[in-house]
């Protein structure tokens, strides 16, 4: 089966750990280990390159153009996806192909939230994907643990059906929504998560990229849940229109009329519930097309 197995690890700057990594998947009889770099300026390629992976400098800057890109090159069957700051254990990687392998996985995802090491997440880090994990079950109705997990393990056929458009970070996100669009088969396995290396140095910014993951499973959610989308959209308005609405009433009770914000009240309470409606229509539509999908997939 490793013949068949692509092992992709993403790099910037991970010279500190880049190599245990690939000598221990070398180690494990994986040949074919792809190293995908973002330019870094330490030593990261040459010590990738002296565990004997091979080494793609990508063409632009991203994590997210990076896995693009290279899932465009790869043509294994199975495709399993690690960071490269020695937060995962390549030993764990059956635990990750064992479903791949029995058909009952398109995508399987490794779940940091089972064993995490003392030290791996900060306070902030594990409260952030806390709520964007929770945050994604209300979204897409699939309630995944772990839904920013760098270890995973994609069927060639996974891959393929993927549409991304994401650079950064937020790319983890999107690939687990892409998955559930596509209706495919996720599953989760537990895996062990480690205090980053003393070392390396995180690129992660948990305010500033938490607000972009945040945003693009927002964004997508107009064609996954599209009710959910313009439902909340149409309960802003409402609730202004509402609370204007109770100051109008109030003061007129008082002898002062406000005609203006009468009006303007009448416009928010209109417009939340047209975009309520226009929700559900969508919302309608949406459950059609997955449908259609549904049984187009089973002739």
């Amino acid at each position: 089966m490793n013949d068949n197995v692509c092992i992709l690890i993403p790099t910037l700057n991970e010279a500190p750990t880049i190599g245990d990594i690939v000598r221990k998947f070398k180690s494990m009889r994986f040949s074919d280990i792809l190293v995908i770099d973002g330019h870094s300026t330490d030593d990261t390629v040459r010590m990738a390159e002296d565990g004997s992976a091979k080494i793609v400098i990508q063409d632009g800057k991203g994590k997210g153009q990076a896995l693009q890109q290279a899932f465009n090159m790869i043509d294994k069957d199975v495709i399993v996806m690690i960071d490269g700051d020695g937060t995962y254990l390549p030993e764990e990687v059956g635990r990750l192909l064992e479903p791949i392998e029995n058909g009952k996985a398109d995508h399987v995802i490794g779940n940091r939230f089972a064993s995490p090491q003392r030290g791996a997440f900060t306070a902030l880090n594990l409260l952030g994907n806390k709520i964007l994990s929770k945050a994604f079950g209300l979204a897409y109705g699939a309630w995944i643990t772990d839904v920013l997990s760098g270890y995973r393990a994609f069927s060639r056929k996974s891959i393929k059906e993927l549409e991304l458009n994401r650079t950064g970070f937020e790319t983890e996100a999107e690939i687990t929504i892409e998955g559930i669009r596509r209706d495919q088969k996720i599953v989760e396995v537990p895996v062990t998560y480690l205090p980053r290396h003393v070392k390396a140095t995180t690129k992660l910014n948990p305010i500033k990229d938490g607000i972009k993951i945040g945003h693009t499973m927002y964004q997508l959610t107009k064609t996954h849940n599209p009710l959910l989308y313009f439902g909340l959209f149409g309960a802003v308005f409402m609730i202004l229109g509402a609370a204007i609405g109770i100051y109008v009433v109030l003061d007129w009770f008082k002898g002062i009329e406000h005609i203006p914000l009468t009006i303007l009240s009448t416009l928010l309470i209109i417009t939340g519930v047209q975009m309520f409606i226009f929700g559900l229509l969508s919302d309608l539509l949406a459950l059609f097309h997955k449908e259609m999908m549904r049984e187009i997939k089973k002739r």
